[in-house]
């Protein structure tokens, strides 16, 4: 229940972000955008992600875990119904940069939970339950698609460009849903809470959550390894700076390549593969389920059998030949064209979810203990949102003079990540980094 509560954030997420990819054509001939404002329409929940991944990452270490995710689905609620109303463009932008500050806040903190209320070796390790926000992300698209495809059928011709609006709006009920259901079932990390010295608290969360008939011990228990400050600066100190670097290039470039592939897949389908409405939704939806959703649960089988690193470097170098094709082919003429395009489309996506895309979450979580692991996640996530507004903003432009050839440009986000993932070695899953002996290792590199 916890592990499902705790990606409820990442499925409003996702939902938003594939509900406007859909309807971003709607609400340019709806506003008569130009394309650079449609950069910002597009951006502007990322440039709220941005903010509340550093603000969200900092309060999650700094208060706790459990009062920051109760606060974020506020966001979700008042953003998704004002953006759905919009009467004019600055309220639409307005309303997704509200939505961008909860799901900035509420991704690091529910990587955070996941980690924390999961062993370190085994099926349903740390490492899979993280890879897990993968396919809840692609669940949600193809959710959104069909709610698309419903709306599609069931409003009426005349009022066929409320599709966007209705869709934005309806983004709200699962919000409060997760609302409710969080208040009664989620507790505070128990990791946490000892972690502050709050042992009562964490014996009391073992027993709720686990069963687990936990003591605080009445004698004084030898010191533990001294854990870092709560402190941006710490992640860029010894022995954290490699461990940043790897994370920051992947949080980067994998925004880049996805928002040029999932958020434009329906543009690319109908502008590129001239495919009309109705083959466009059809399409987007077959992609997300046979590709993206497959590949995001191979994803979390990879994640406690193979080392992150090496299936980052697959995925990442299966997306690079898939974009090159892309490039390649242009605009497909031909029936032999258009099902290799789509095939390009589907490797790329199921590259995407069992190798980077599940990748960007492990790597962060499991570098950081736990008293900097919020901190450390809101910084990637953060560094995600830059890569994805800057790909929102630029791309439309890039589409707009390149066509296809924009693909060469996305080719090199994937390929980047290759090099830095073959020049630092670090591997998360290696090693429990909140296990004593690793923590004191650490401290003394540090020190």
């Amino acid at each position: 229940m916890i592990v499902l509560l705790a990606l409820g954030g990442v499925f409003l997420d996702a939902y938003d972000l594939t509900t406007l990819s859909y309807g971003i054509q709607d609400v340019v001939r709806e506003f008569n955008l130009t394309p650079a404002l449609t950069g910002i329409v597009t951006s502007s929940i990322m440039i709220g992600t941005i903010l509340g991944s550093l603000v969200g990452g900092w309060f999650t270490d700094r208060i706790g875990r459990y009062q920051v995710f109760m606060a974020d689905m506020l966001f979700f609620v008042v953003a998704a119904i004002a953006a759905g109303l919009a009467p004019n463009v600055w309220v639409l932008i307005a309303a997704r940069f509200v939505m961008g500050l909860g799901v900035g806040i509420d991704l690091p903190v529910a990587m955070a939970f996941l980690s924390e209320f999961s062993k370190f070796q085994g099926s349903g390790n740390k490492a899979s339950r993280l890879a897990a926000w993968c396919p809840m992300w692609y669940a949600a698209s193809s959710v959104c698609f069909l709610i698309v495809f419903g709306l599609y059928f069931l409003l009426p011709q005349e009022h066929a460009g409320w599709l966007w609006r209705a869709s934005l709006i309806f983004g709200a009920v699962p919000a409060l849903i997760i609302i409710a259901v969080r208040s009664r079932f989620m507790n505070e990390s128990p990791l946490w809470a000892a972690n502050q010295g709050k042992l009562d608290d964490a014996v009391r969360i073992l027993r709720e959550s686990y069963g687990i008939h936990a003591h605080k011990a009445e004698a004084e228990a030898p010191a533990a390894p001294s854990q870092p400050p709560v402190s941006f600066r710490v992640l860029f100190q010894r022995p954290y700076l490699a461990r940043t670097i790897v994370a920051s290039v992947m949080n980067l470039c994998i925004p880049f390549e996805y928002t040029a592939i999932a958020f434009f897949l329906p543009s690319i389908l109908s502008q590129f593969l001239g495919a009309g409405v109705f083959e466009t939704i059809s399409a987007s939806l077959a992609l997300n389920l046979l590709f993206a959703l497959t590949g995001g649960l191979l994803g979390m089988r990879l994640a406690h059998t193979r080392p992150s690193r090496h299936v980052a470097l697959a995925g990442f170098a299966l997306q690079f030949v898939a974009l090159v094709a892309l490039a390649l082919l242009g605009h497909p003429q031909t029936a032999l064209g258009i099902g290799i395009a789509l095939a390009m489309l589907g490797t790329w996506l199921f590259a995407e979810g069992f190798g980077p895309g599940a990748q960007m979450m492990i790597y962060p979580a499991l570098s950081y203990p736990t008293s900097i692991r919020g901190t450390g996640l809101g910084f990637g996530r953060a560094l995600t949102g830059v890569g994805s507004a800057v790909a929102l903003f630029v791309l439309p432009i890039l589409n707009a003079r390149l066509g296809t050839d924009m693909f060469w440009v996305v080719a090199l986000a994937a390929i980047i990540p290759i090099g830095f993932l073959a020049l630092v070695k670090y591997e998360p899953t290696e090693h429990d980094i909140d296990d004593e002996a690793v923590l004191a290792r650490d401290h003394a590199e540090h020190a």
